[in-house]
């Protein structure tokens, strides 16, 4: 009798290619939120193997806010356009002019709360009913909640009290009409996890999760790239520090880290000896308050 035994990241991956294909098989019109960002490049590594030969069978959709990192934009064009894959944009500035929606104020002035409503806009124009995110559940504790299969009702909202038991491998994507499911098939992933398959499978990545040299001002311990989309003051001191990203959100609201890590072992051994999850360290929207992101969530947030 052979040995065929997985290692941890052959494991996980078998178990999140197993979910792609569940998505394929019970959904009629599923979509994969890709951002340009490692955990989304991930979900679409994956796909592809899932479906090998041919070619992924759901488009790639991006909510832009208008300020995300550019870095991160060319990239989501050049690998969408790489794989031959459809891409849906749809921007946020365009939401905010048609519903007459008020804009946040203030120094970092964020639209990820408004993003629902263009993603929201998005499920109802293209009758999507499912959406692939790259959530984990080790980021922050409101993704902990949440199960492979998460259904939204028909309002897109989520309620963390309904969730559905998925036991043996066995995934539950029945919705009535209206209703809609996100699913992340690499929930059980650490950040650690996707950066050693990256390096794994030879993954490529924008440049942003590499040190590089970057403008930046220093605001309660953490270093924000200096943008159009910040207000700088007279108290604020511009410069320029050598750091890299942890995680690529909008530039309003997300946070570099000091770094000289240039390589994937320089990267891998900076997150290894982190004690400090990179939605801790760098996002600054999640510290509105202790459930910033569950009420996001809840109101239909990604």
């Amino acid at each position: 009798m052979s040995d065929y035994t997985l290692n941890y990241l052959e494991q996980l991956e078998a178990e999140s290619i197993y979910i792609m294909r569940e998505i394929a098989a019970q959904f009629e019109k599923p979509a994969l939120l890709f951002s340009g960002g490692k955990d989304s490049i991930t979900l679409v590594h994956l796909a592809k193997k899932a479906f090998a030969p041919m070619k992924i069978p759901f488009p790639f959709v991006h909510i832009d806010t208008g300020h995300n990192f550019p870095e991160a934009l060319q990239f989501r064009d050049y690998f969408a356009e790489s794989l031959g894959a459809g891409l849906i944009v749809r921007k946020v500035e365009d939401t905010i002019k048609a519903k007459n929606l008020t804009e946040p104020k203030g120094k970092f002035a964020s639209r990820n709360w408004l993003q629902t409503h263009t993603l929201l806009d998005t499920i109802e124009e293209f009758q999507f009913d499912a959406c692939i995110g790259g959530a984990r559940r080790d980021e922050e504790k409101a993704r902990a909640k949440e199960r492979f299969f998460s259904v939204r009702d028909e309002f897109g909202q989520w309620d963390p009290k309904l969730q559905r038991p998925e036991l043996w491998n066995i995934y539950n994507g029945r919705i009535n009409k209206g209703e809609n499911v996100r699913v992340f098939p690499i929930s059980n992933w650490t950040e650690l996890d996707v950066w050693n398959y990256i390096k794994k499978e030879n993954i490529q990545l924008p440049s942003i999760y590499f040190a590089h040299d970057r403008d930046v001002i220093e605001y309660d311990g953490q270093l924000i790239a200096v943008s159009d989309f910040i207000q700088i003051d007279e108290n604020d001191t511009i410069v320029n520090k050598k750091v890299r990203y942890r995680t690529v959100g909008d530039m309003t609201c997300t946070a570099a880290v000091e770094s000289s890590a240039e390589t994937l072992d320089d990267v891998l051994g900076e997150i290894t000896a982190s004690r400090i999850s990179e939605r801790g360290e760098t996002r600054i929207d999640d510290k509105a308050t202790e459930a910033a992101m569950e009420d996001r969530k809840k109101g239909g947030y990604f």
